[in-house]
């Protein structure tokens, strides 16, 4: 199900069809554990199946999107102009490596600079999530049979669910101390991380969600879900959509007050021996 009122939807329409060509390339290589593992000069892993997927996705872009351009995570940037396909192929690749089932194909649409298009395909946990702008977002194994997605209402940061990823990248963008002291003031915390984080919060089982270090790939899909769900998607320095270094997702409720709670920490006063 999604809305004829976006004018995004045969966008949508494209990106699930290729969706259901990637899930079932993945998911071969993840049942069988068998793939070459590479490891990439920023010292993240890539695998046969990250290739693979890209491949699938482009060349299926290509047929039927050969104007618009194409950035993917494992072989950049081709074409140009103001639509821009976002792809990340295997999003949790660590996971994927090591047998974990939380791990989802990202593609997205970005248009003018603005993701308008969003789906997550997550094979091995047998879920999907999509939206396209003013299209609504949604949850399910097709369009026929989907359920309609809405953020949570909670109000209080007391009452929140607060998921989050790598705590060393905290530290590493100097906000380990504000970021130590939030997840004591919500009221439960778990490290889903990566894409599941803000699906949730999307579905209204997370009220915020939180990541130190993303690039355009890891984000580009996700803004989409969360913004037609009702919420809210900014860096943590609060710049709109995918276009910072990290990024703050919530319910709308809260984001203030996280985007205030996240802020750099206050620097270590300067003292004489």
């Amino acid at each position: 199900m999604t809305s004829s009122s976006s004018p995004y939807t045969e966008d949508l329409r494209l990106a699930l069809m290729i969706a259901d060509s990637v899930d079932s390339a993945t998911l071969s290589y993840f049942s069988s554990m068998d793939f070459a593992v590479e490891t990439k000069p920023d010292l993240t892993p890539v695998t046969e199946a990250d290739k693979k997927a890209e491949e699938i996705i482009r060349a299926q872009l290509g047929r039927a999107r050969g104007r618009d351009s194409i950035y993917g995570e494992e072989f950049g940037t081709t074409g140009s102009g103001p639509r821009q396909w976002v792809v990340d192929p295997i999003d949790g690749t660590k996971n994927f490596v090591r047998g974990v089932p939380v791990w989802a194909t990202l593609i997205a649409l970005v248009d003018s600079g603005e993701p308008v298009v969003g789906v997550v395909s997550a094979p091995a946990l047998n879920r999907r999530w999509w939206a396209a702008k003013d299209g609504g977002a949604y949850t399910g194994k097709s369009l026929a049979s989907a359920r309609t997605l809405h953020v949570s209402d909670v109000a209080n940061v007391a009452d929140a669910s607060f998921s989050y990823s790598s705590l060393s990248g905290w530290r590493d963008i100097g906000r380990s101390q504000n970021f130590l002291e939030f997840t004591d003031a919500v009221w439960r915390t778990r490290a889903y991380g990566d894409f599941w984080s803000y699906c949730m919060v999307a579905e209204g089982a997370v009220d915020v969600a939180a990541e130190p270090e993303l690039a355009l790939h890891d984000m580009a899909a996700l803004v989409p879900l969360v913004r037609e769900a009702g919420g809210k998607f900014t860096s943590l320095d609060g710049e709109p959509g995918a276009q910072g270094t990290n990024a703050l997702a919530t319910n709308g409720h809260l984001h203030e007050a996280a985007l205030g709670a996240l802020a750099p920490d206050a620097p270590t006063p300067w003292t004489q021996d």
